[in-house]
């Protein structure tokens, strides 16, 4: 299957579960309102931060051995083995420091933390196992059972009168029925399961005693401004910025669809030939980083407003914070882009460099800002850690690898989106001028398909390449590359 198709696949899978994601939470916002959800979303990010321990690198670590082809099932068990014994030096821990942590969040929320956190940890090993067995399109095709699950049971157990525990109930079964899943996928792809030696344990410490600053990069993007936000404002608040994100995030599925698909062909590549034989792929990936965030960034400016009223009355407020989490979310969907890159020709030690200084800026900004600013002093603060980031990246990947910045392709997105943006902001004025649908979900839907359908028959019209990925990678197409 071609690169281009399995992209396809995977961000078609997420893009619907994020879709059910995304009506489940507007449903649950509306029944429970904005508090309760900030409750939940501050324990998830105590999660994350928690499975950085739990994981130490070694996810990534297991994907980049695994990936290169050679000892699968050794590396896999070794992994395993690592990581379910920092789950429970984690756990233990959470008991003994369980009146502070339930202080914090503000509920009774350890035991919820210890399951979701073994879910978490398990899905980290199995996803990572599918992405070094080049098998993200069935990574991709779990994610709505993932989701739809989860938000099955949380309506379900909210319609029972289970409120915040609902949520936390329904989080942690949605993540363990994928993991029992990806689990039966995985024991049938790894050519064996072998008892692993010292020499396996070696070349996973070795990768991921780099790669475990790159865990608290990622759990900084997304949950360090939650984490600090919970120390200077309500829990409403927090629920709305959390809203915010989790629409901004929707559009960066296609940017992380394409880092997912094209780091186990850049390892392969590289261990078989030399980093320069990637060029191509960084460039590609580099082309379609922000194929959705630009014209969502144009649409968010427009509609932000609009499309958290659909979450309930007090969630409009976050406009101004949805817009500048988008810009973080096209800045890091280049980010991304690079740094796998540094991750596939094998160099941790310079994604180490970069993903240190995000940490720093990110941790320092955070605090300063929100301290004088409040949440959108947050949502700064990850746009330019993140733009540090970004700058490091482009440079230590120009140092190695020769390759030509797609300007010209990213101009025409560029266009594309203003085009866009001018329908979509007469769409919005002639709506509202004439007072044809008072019923904002209708306006948003129809005003959304709109935008979308011009800003992609612009780009097809502007950008020959686009005409040339979609014509080969369409099922009836011809054979090619993406």
């Amino acid at each position: 299957m071609r690169l281009g198709q399995i992209s396809s696949i995977h961000f078609v899978s997420n893009l619907f579960a994020s879709v059910l994601g995304f009506v489940a939470t507007v449903y649950i916002a509306r029944i429970l309102g904005a508090e309760p959800l900030g409750t939940y979303h501050l324990s998830l990010g105590l999660v994350s931060w928690l499975s950085i321990v739990g994981t130490m690198g070694f996810s990534e670590a297991i994907s980049k051995r695994i990936s290169e082809g050679e000892e699968q099932g050794a590396y896999a068990v070794a992994g395993v083995s690592i990581v379910a014994g920092f789950f429970v030096i984690v756990a233990i821990f959470l008991v003994v420091a369980r009146e502070y942590v339930n202080a914090y969040v503000g509920f009774s929320v350890t035991g919820f933390l210890i399951l979701i956190l073994l879910a978490v940890l398990g899905f980290s090993v199995v996803s990572n196992i599918l992405r070094g067995l080049s098998l993200v399109h069935i990574y991709g095709i779990l994610m709505p059972i993932k989701v739809g699950a989860r938000s099955f049971l949380q309506i379900l157990l909210i319609i029972a009168g289970f409120s915040v525990t609902g949520l936390f109930i329904g989080h942690a079964a949605g993540i363990i029925l994928v993991v029992v899943v990806g689990s039966y996928v995985v024991l049938r792809n790894l050519p064996t399961l072998t008892r692993p030696k010292r020499r396996h344990f070696k070349n996973l410490i070795e990768f991921a005693k780099y790669s475990w600053l790159g865990d608290i990069r990622g759990r900084m993007f997304n949950y360090m401004d939650v984490i600090i936000l919970g120390f200077f404002v309500s829990q409403a608040l927090i629920g709305i910025y959390s809203v915010a994100w989790s629409v901004s995030q929707f559009l960066a599925i296609f940017s992380g669809s394409i880092t997912n698909t094209l780091f186990p062909e850049m390892s392969r590549l590289s261990s078989e030939e030399d980093p320069s034989a990637v060029s191509g792929l960084v460039e590609t990936s580099l082309t379609y980083g922000g194929l959705f965030l630009i014209p969502g960034l144009f649409g968010g400016t427009l509609l932000g407003e609009r499309i958290l009223r659909l979450y309930g009355p007090e969630f409009p407020q976050g406009a101004t914070v949805l817009v500048i989490l988008i810009i973080a979310n096209l800045i890091q969907g280049y980010q991304q882009q690079l740094l796998s890159t540094l991750s596939g020709i094998d160099r941790p030690d310079l994604t180490f460099r970069v993903n240190g200084a995000f940490v720093v800026a990110n941790l320092l900004l955070n605090v300063g800002l929100v301290y004088l600013y409040g949440w959108v002093g947050a949502a700064v603060a990850t746009a330019i850690s993140a733009g540090i980031s970004y700058v490091l990246s482009y440079l230590y990947v120009r140092s190695i690898i020769d390759f030509s910045f797609p300007s010209a392709e990213i101009a025409y997105q560029v266009g594309a989106s203003i085009i866009m943006g001018c329908v979509v902001y007469g769409g919005i004025r002639f709506g509202e001028e004439f007072m044809l649908l008072q019923n904002n979900t209708i306006l948003v839907t129809i005003i959304i398909i709109v935008g979308a359908s011009t800003y992609f028959v612009s780009l097809t019209i502007l950008s020959a390449e686009f005409r040339k990925t979609i014509a080969r990678n369409l099922p009836l197409g011809s054979l090619g590359s993406f």
